[in-house]
């Protein structure tokens, strides 16, 4: 049921951002990138409570987690910046 949801999670990032590649509008692009974003802090949830529960060995845990924190800081930089153009350079 856990492994269910990560894998959710997980693939929710890679939809949306194959989605964003083809946006209606710049406001459309923000908004898959945002859901991505959502999912993949989602996913380092799960990572992270399979990982305390003994569902998976801390060692691999480990480097999942690290995976997951270097797609945050791409999301989160992807979405700053389309913000940032959107607003008019006002952020």
């Amino acid at each position: 049921m856990l492994g269910r949801q990560l894998f959710r999670s997980a693939t929710s990032i890679n939809a949306n951002m194959n989605e964003a590649q083809h946006p209606q509008s710049d406001s459309d692009f923000l908004s898959k990138a945002s859901i991505a974003l959502k999912e993949s802090r989602e996913s380092e949830t799960w990572l992270s409570f399979l990982k305390d529960n003994g569902y998976l060995e801390p060692r691999a845990a480990e480097s999942l987690m690290n995976d997951g924190a270097r797609i945050n800081k791409i999301l989160i930089t992807i979405t700053a910046k389309v913000r940032k153009c959107l607003s008019g350079g006002k952020e």
